[in-house]
């Protein structure tokens, strides 16, 4: 009877043990994710609108994306999709190992814009992506020193810099549209400035992976 007894705790103990490193695995892939096979191409949504986003394309469904703020990237296979948001809808073409923003603009309307890869690890970059119709340029906040010089309406504009946290403004010309709320760069990283709106009303806001993105 007690060699029984032993062979059944012996058989939980190990079923309990399969459990424990099941219960790891699935752990383990809620925290990391599933891993992009190769050829993927990547896409994340910005909402430049005052409304939650919910937006589809292809088999990625991104969702409640509040307004002014961004979503990580989605990996799906490379190919032609339409992505659709709120009765709007755009037709695209990605391709593999791109990352690209599709952006909600204030009136409803998609915009697919390229998120070219930065590969190098010392410096930061900074992006300016310029979505409205009026040329702005991106300076220190005294208006002394240009960081990245004047870029025309639905053009974009970059520069690597040295990681370090300093105060920015957004300039149409010789006049300061706004001063920017501080970023802080890591080597290897990437915040892109998304510029909306017309004329003399325009709203820049700052478009990054979300902390501890991989």
């Amino acid at each position: 009877m007690n060699s029984q007894i032993r062979k059944l705790a012996l058989a939980l103990g190990g079923l309990s043990l399969i459990f424990a490193i099941s219960g790891a695995h699935a752990d383990e892939g809620g925290l990391y994710g599933p891993t992009a096979p190769a050829g993927s191409a990547f896409v994340r949504a910005y909402n430049a609108g005052s409304s939650e986003l919910n937006l589809s394309l292809g088999p990625v469904s991104i969702k409640d994306v509040g307004p002014r703020d961004s979503s990580d990237f989605a990996f799906l296979p490379a190919g032609s999709y339409s992505a659709s948001a709120s009765g709007k809808s755009l037709p695209v073409s990605l391709k593999a190992d791109q990352h690209y923003t599709l952006v909600q603009m204030p009136g409803g309307e998609l915009s697919l814009v390229d998120d070219p890869t930065f590969k190098n690890r010392q410096k930061a970059l900074v992006r300016l992506q310029n979505l409205s119709d009026t040329p702005v340029s991106l300076k220190t906040a005294d208006g002394k020193t240009e960081v990245i010089k004047a870029v025309s309406g639905k053009a974009s504009g970059e520069r690597e810099i040295n990681p370090v946290k300093v105060r920015l403004a957004l300039f149409a010309g010789e006049r300061k549209v706004s001063d920017l709320s501080p970023v802080v760069l890591e080597r290897g990283e990437v915040a892109a400035l998304y510029v909306t709106g017309s004329g003399s009303s325009l709203t820049p806001v700052w478009v990054q992976r979300p902390a501890g993105a991989e």
